[in-house]
């Protein structure tokens, strides 16, 4: 079971949306330096179709993209309720999912993804806008994942050379 400890409007999770993300809690990957350690507890409301569906009513012409942040200990749960948002009829949403871990899981169906972040935060190569990142942000199209983390670089860092995954 999903639990989330809070959600907020933000602007530079994607790049282009306006993104509701959702803060998933019971994190294991335990990154030092981690910017919200509170959600390596197990603790919050459960997330499920009726809360999304309950946000969604909320914030839903406000937003043009939901994010999930984390959810590495049930990344099947994320892969769920991401294809329940895309089946939404009455919203039409896109779909981001913030991940921790080095790799998507075998058998994980990204078609119901716009957007995939992939990798651990390690304090000292930086996050998404640092040029040493280990971090990949990916956009989703035709079922390929392609790599989109130059979206967070400021202009002027023409000498980043993308790194092939």
């Amino acid at each position: 079971m999903l639990r989330y400890l809070n959600y907020d409007i933000v602007f530079q999770e994607v790049p282009g949306e306006v993104s509701l993300a959702i803060n998933i809690t019971n994190c294991p990957n335990r990154c030092k330096g981690c910017h919200s350690p509170e959600l390596m507890k197990d603790i919050g409301e459960e997330l499920n179709e009726s809360v999304l569906l309950s946000l969604l009513e909320k914030y839903g012409k406000a937003i043009s993209c939901i994010c999930f942040m984390g959810g590495d200990a049930s990344p099947k749960d994320v892969q769920h309720l991401a294809a329940f948002l895309k089946k939404q009829t009455a919203f039409k949403i896109k779909v981001a999912w913030y991940s921790g871990r080095q790799e998507l899981p075998s058998n994980f169906e990204i078609v119901h993804f716009d957007f995939i972040k992939l990798g651990p935060y390690v304090q000292n190569l930086g996050g998404l806008n640092s040029l040493t990142t280990n971090q990949r942000f990916y956009r989703v199209e035709n079922a390929k994942m392609i790599d989109d983390t130059k979206m967070f670089f400021k202009i002027g860092h023409s000498n980043f050379l993308e790194k092939k995954y």
